[in-house]
Protein backbone atom coordinates (compact mmCIF):
# COMPACT_ATOMS: atom_id res chain seq x y z
CA UNK A 1 0.00 0.00 0.00
CA UNK A 2 1.89 2.97 -1.35
CA UNK A 3 0.31 5.61 1.52
CA UNK A 4 0.86 2.80 4.57
CA UNK A 5 3.40 4.86 6.09
CA UNK A 6 1.14 8.38 6.23
CA UNK A 7 -1.22 9.03 8.91
CA UNK A 8 -4.49 9.68 7.83
CA UNK A 9 -6.20 13.16 9.47
CA UNK A 10 -9.96 14.55 8.39
CA UNK A 11 -10.02 18.00 8.28
CA UNK A 12 -13.37 19.89 8.05
CA UNK A 13 -13.22 23.31 7.12
CA UNK A 14 -17.33 25.29 6.37
CA UNK A 15 -18.88 21.90 6.55
CA UNK A 16 -16.60 19.85 4.64
CA UNK A 17 -14.37 16.77 5.70
CA UNK A 18 -12.27 15.52 3.45
CA UNK A 19 -9.39 12.54 4.56
CA UNK A 20 -5.79 13.97 4.43
CA UNK A 21 -2.42 11.85 4.34
CA UNK A 22 0.68 13.41 5.99
CA UNK A 23 4.02 12.10 6.21
CA UNK A 24 7.48 14.12 7.03
CA UNK A 25 9.26 16.95 9.14
CA UNK A 26 9.27 20.43 8.64
CA UNK A 27 7.44 23.00 6.63
CA UNK A 28 4.41 21.26 4.94
CA UNK A 29 4.10 21.16 1.15
CA UNK A 30 0.27 20.69 -0.12
CA UNK A 31 0.45 17.55 -2.67
CA UNK A 32 -2.68 18.00 -5.10
CA UNK A 33 -2.89 14.69 -6.95
CA UNK A 34 -4.07 14.74 -10.94
CA UNK A 35 -6.36 12.44 -11.97
CA UNK A 36 -7.42 9.90 -11.53
CA UNK A 37 -6.10 10.30 -7.66
CA UNK A 38 -3.60 9.70 -5.33
CA UNK A 39 -1.53 7.36 -7.38
CA UNK A 40 1.48 5.53 -6.33
CA UNK A 41 3.32 7.64 -8.90
CA UNK A 42 1.87 10.75 -6.88
CA UNK A 43 2.88 9.39 -3.54
CA UNK A 44 6.71 8.87 -5.09
CA UNK A 45 6.51 12.94 -5.72
CA UNK A 46 5.63 13.24 -2.05
CA UNK A 47 8.27 10.88 -1.40
CA UNK A 48 10.77 13.32 -3.10
CA UNK A 49 9.09 16.58 -0.67
CA UNK A 50 9.81 14.58 2.50
CA UNK A 51 13.49 13.75 1.59
CA UNK A 52 14.24 17.48 1.28
CA UNK A 53 12.82 17.71 4.90
CA UNK A 54 9.43 18.82 3.91
CA UNK A 55 5.78 17.10 5.23
CA UNK A 56 3.87 16.18 2.55
CA UNK A 57 0.28 16.70 2.90
CA UNK A 58 -1.97 15.02 0.47
CA UNK A 59 -5.72 15.60 0.50
CA UNK A 60 -8.36 13.63 -1.07
CA UNK A 61 -9.69 15.30 -3.61
CA UNK A 62 -10.95 12.26 -5.75
CA UNK A 63 -10.52 8.64 -6.94
CA UNK A 64 -9.35 6.08 -4.41
CA UNK A 65 -6.29 6.69 -2.72
CA UNK A 66 -3.08 5.07 -3.65
CA UNK A 67 -5.06 2.71 -6.48
CA UNK A 68 -2.70 3.08 -10.05
CA UNK A 69 -3.42 4.51 -12.56
CA UNK A 70 -2.69 1.68 -14.81
CA UNK A 71 -3.98 -1.37 -15.32
CA UNK A 72 -2.45 -4.77 -15.29
CA UNK A 73 -1.18 -4.46 -18.41
CA UNK A 74 0.75 -0.92 -17.64
CA UNK A 75 -1.59 0.80 -20.12
CA UNK A 76 -3.98 3.55 -18.29
CA UNK A 77 -6.69 2.00 -16.69
CA UNK A 78 -9.25 4.03 -18.67
CA UNK A 79 -12.52 3.00 -16.92
CA UNK A 80 -11.23 4.41 -13.82
CA UNK A 81 -9.57 7.22 -15.08
CA UNK A 82 -12.98 8.21 -16.82
CA UNK A 83 -14.71 7.63 -13.09
CA UNK A 84 -12.46 10.00 -11.58
CA UNK A 85 -12.44 12.83 -14.21
CA UNK A 86 -16.46 12.54 -14.49
CA UNK A 87 -16.99 12.72 -11.12
CA UNK A 88 -14.53 16.00 -10.78
CA UNK A 89 -16.72 17.42 -13.96
CA UNK A 90 -19.63 17.30 -11.98
CA UNK A 91 -18.65 17.80 -8.54
CA UNK A 92 -19.79 21.40 -7.57
CA UNK A 93 -16.38 21.60 -5.30
CA UNK A 94 -14.62 22.06 -9.12
CA UNK A 95 -15.20 24.44 -11.51
CA UNK A 96 -14.50 22.75 -14.90
CA UNK A 97 -15.55 24.99 -17.95
CA UNK A 98 -15.98 28.35 -16.16
CA UNK A 99 -13.85 31.33 -17.32
CA UNK A 100 -12.52 33.95 -14.27
CA UNK A 101 -13.38 31.75 -11.99
CA UNK A 102 -11.45 29.66 -9.00
CA UNK A 103 -12.98 26.18 -7.67
CA UNK A 104 -14.98 25.94 -4.78
CA UNK A 105 -12.47 23.59 -3.57
CA UNK A 106 -10.13 26.48 -2.94
CA UNK A 107 -11.32 28.05 0.28
CA UNK A 108 -11.07 23.87 1.88
CA UNK A 109 -7.56 24.13 0.48
CA UNK A 110 -6.70 27.48 1.76
CA UNK A 111 -7.76 26.29 4.78
CA UNK A 112 -5.78 23.34 5.22
CA UNK A 113 -2.89 24.87 4.30
CA UNK A 114 -3.11 27.44 7.41
CA UNK A 115 -3.71 24.26 9.36
CA UNK A 116 -0.58 22.82 8.00
CA UNK A 117 1.48 25.98 8.41
CA UNK A 118 0.22 25.88 11.99
CA UNK A 119 1.20 22.24 12.61
CA UNK A 120 4.50 21.95 10.45
CA UNK A 121 5.91 25.66 11.65
CA UNK A 122 8.64 27.32 9.06
CA UNK A 123 8.15 30.37 7.51
CA UNK A 124 5.07 29.44 5.24
CA UNK A 125 4.17 26.35 3.07
CA UNK A 126 4.45 24.97 -0.67
CA UNK A 127 2.15 23.96 -2.73
CA UNK A 128 1.76 22.08 -6.11
CA UNK A 129 -1.43 21.16 -8.04
CA UNK A 130 -1.18 18.88 -11.30
CA UNK A 131 -3.68 18.73 -14.07
CA UNK A 132 -7.26 18.89 -12.90
CA UNK A 133 -5.72 20.44 -9.89
CA UNK A 134 -2.76 21.97 -11.53
CA UNK A 135 -4.24 25.90 -11.29
CA UNK A 136 -4.97 25.15 -7.78
CA UNK A 137 -2.16 26.25 -6.05
CA UNK A 138 -2.09 30.43 -7.92
CA UNK A 139 -5.67 30.58 -6.37
CA UNK A 140 -4.27 29.33 -2.63
CA UNK A 141 -1.36 32.14 -3.56
CA UNK A 142 -3.78 34.76 -2.28
CA UNK A 143 -3.30 33.53 1.16
CA UNK A 144 0.24 34.63 3.00
CA UNK A 145 1.23 31.52 4.35
CA UNK A 146 1.96 29.82 0.45
CA UNK A 147 5.17 31.09 -0.42
CA UNK A 148 5.90 28.26 -3.03
CA UNK A 149 3.43 27.99 -5.11
CA UNK A 150 4.04 25.44 -8.36
CA UNK A 151 1.62 25.10 -11.63
CA UNK A 152 2.14 21.06 -12.98
CA UNK A 153 0.51 20.82 -16.56
CA UNK A 154 -2.84 23.09 -15.24
CA UNK A 155 -6.16 22.11 -17.47
CA UNK A 156 -8.51 24.25 -16.45
CA UNK A 157 -10.60 25.54 -17.39
CA UNK A 158 -10.84 22.52 -19.90
CA UNK A 159 -9.76 24.34 -23.33
CA UNK A 160 -12.55 24.21 -25.38
CA UNK A 161 -12.17 26.90 -27.56
CA UNK A 162 -10.14 29.91 -27.54
CA UNK A 163 -11.14 31.86 -24.70
CA UNK A 164 -10.82 28.89 -22.21
CA UNK A 165 -7.07 27.79 -23.64
CA UNK A 166 -5.86 30.75 -22.55
CA UNK A 167 -7.59 30.83 -19.20
CA UNK A 168 -6.74 30.14 -15.68
CA UNK A 169 -8.63 29.34 -13.27
CA UNK A 170 -8.91 31.83 -10.92
CA UNK A 171 -11.27 34.72 -10.63
CA UNK A 172 -9.71 38.73 -11.64
CA UNK A 173 -9.80 39.46 -7.55
CA UNK A 174 -7.53 36.48 -6.77
CA UNK A 175 -5.48 37.14 -9.48
CA UNK A 176 -4.21 41.21 -8.26
CA UNK A 177 -3.70 39.68 -5.17
CA UNK A 178 -1.27 37.20 -6.15
CA UNK A 179 0.17 39.95 -8.72
CA UNK A 180 0.59 42.26 -5.88
CA UNK A 181 2.67 39.64 -3.47
CA UNK A 182 4.33 38.80 -6.51
CA UNK A 183 5.40 42.43 -7.13
CA UNK A 184 6.07 43.08 -3.66
CA UNK A 185 6.59 40.42 -1.82
CA UNK A 186 8.84 38.32 -4.80
CA UNK A 187 6.56 35.92 -4.98
CA UNK A 188 7.58 33.40 -7.74
CA UNK A 189 5.01 31.15 -9.26
CA UNK A 190 6.59 28.05 -11.04
CA UNK A 191 4.68 26.23 -14.04
CA UNK A 192 5.58 23.25 -16.36
CA UNK A 193 3.96 21.46 -19.05
CA UNK A 194 5.36 19.62 -22.37
CA UNK A 195 4.85 21.77 -25.83
CA UNK A 196 2.65 19.21 -27.29
CA UNK A 197 0.13 19.05 -24.20
CA UNK A 198 -3.03 19.96 -25.65
CA UNK A 199 -5.00 19.73 -21.66
CA UNK A 200 -2.26 22.37 -20.89
CA UNK A 201 -2.30 24.89 -23.85
CA UNK A 202 0.42 26.52 -24.12
CA UNK A 203 -1.63 29.82 -24.68
CA UNK A 204 -2.51 29.50 -21.20
CA UNK A 205 1.14 29.72 -20.31
CA UNK A 206 1.67 33.13 -22.51
CA UNK A 207 -1.81 34.17 -19.92
CA UNK A 208 0.57 33.81 -17.16
CA UNK A 209 3.44 35.46 -18.63
CA UNK A 210 1.50 38.53 -19.51
CA UNK A 211 -0.25 38.71 -16.32
CA UNK A 212 2.88 37.92 -14.20
CA UNK A 213 5.97 38.71 -15.65
CA UNK A 214 8.93 38.05 -14.24
CA UNK A 215 7.81 36.45 -11.02
CA UNK A 216 5.81 33.21 -13.57
CA UNK A 217 9.17 31.10 -14.01
CA UNK A 218 7.75 28.59 -17.32
CA UNK A 219 9.42 25.53 -17.99
CA UNK A 220 8.03 23.90 -21.27
CA UNK A 221 9.55 20.84 -21.84
CA UNK A 222 9.80 20.05 -25.96
CA UNK A 223 7.91 16.88 -26.77
CA UNK A 224 7.36 17.57 -30.64
CA UNK A 225 7.68 14.79 -32.96
CA UNK A 226 11.18 14.21 -33.23
CA UNK A 227 12.45 15.61 -29.90
CA UNK A 228 15.96 14.76 -28.83
CA UNK A 229 15.21 12.63 -25.84
CA UNK A 230 12.45 10.90 -27.55
CA UNK A 231 9.29 11.96 -25.39
CA UNK A 232 6.03 10.84 -26.25
CA UNK A 233 4.38 13.85 -27.78
CA UNK A 234 1.08 12.90 -26.35
CA UNK A 235 2.80 13.39 -22.89
CA UNK A 236 0.91 14.91 -20.10
CA UNK A 237 1.99 14.76 -16.09
CA UNK A 238 5.55 16.03 -15.74
CA UNK A 239 6.51 15.03 -12.51
CA UNK A 240 4.47 11.86 -12.02
CA UNK A 241 3.63 9.86 -15.06
CA UNK A 242 6.18 11.07 -17.52
CA UNK A 243 9.01 11.68 -15.16
CA UNK A 244 11.74 9.61 -16.68
CA UNK A 245 14.33 9.98 -13.33
CA UNK A 246 17.43 10.44 -15.04
CA UNK A 247 20.26 13.21 -14.58
CA UNK A 248 20.45 14.77 -18.08
CA UNK A 249 16.44 14.06 -18.34
CA UNK A 250 14.54 17.81 -19.16
CA UNK A 251 11.98 15.88 -17.21
CA UNK A 252 14.20 15.61 -14.02
CA UNK A 253 15.42 18.32 -14.38
CA UNK A 254 11.96 20.14 -14.05
CA UNK A 255 11.74 18.02 -10.82
CA UNK A 256 15.04 19.61 -9.47
CA UNK A 257 13.89 23.14 -9.96
CA UNK A 258 10.50 22.28 -8.05
CA UNK A 259 12.38 20.75 -5.35
CA UNK A 260 14.97 23.42 -5.26
CA UNK A 261 11.69 26.31 -5.00
CA UNK A 262 10.28 24.50 -2.22
CA UNK A 263 14.34 24.18 -0.70
CA UNK A 264 14.55 27.97 -1.47
CA UNK A 265 11.33 29.47 0.06
CA UNK A 266 10.74 27.02 2.73
CA UNK A 267 13.99 25.60 4.24
CA UNK A 268 16.71 28.10 3.44
CA UNK A 269 16.21 30.21 6.95
CA UNK A 270 15.56 26.76 9.03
Amino acid sequence: MPLADFVVDPFTFDGETRDVYRRGSGPAVIVMAEIPGITPNVVAFAERVIDIGCTAVLPHLFGTPGRPGLDERGKPDIPYMTKSMLGGCISRDFTTFALHRSSPVIEWLRALGRREHQLAGGPGIGAIGMCFTGGFALAMATDPTLLAPVLSQPSLPLGIGAKRKAAIDISPSELATVKDRCANEGLEVLGMRFTGDALSPGARFETLRRELGDAFVAVEIDSSKGNPFGIDPKAHSVVTEHLVDEPAHPTRAALDQVLDLFRRTLLASG
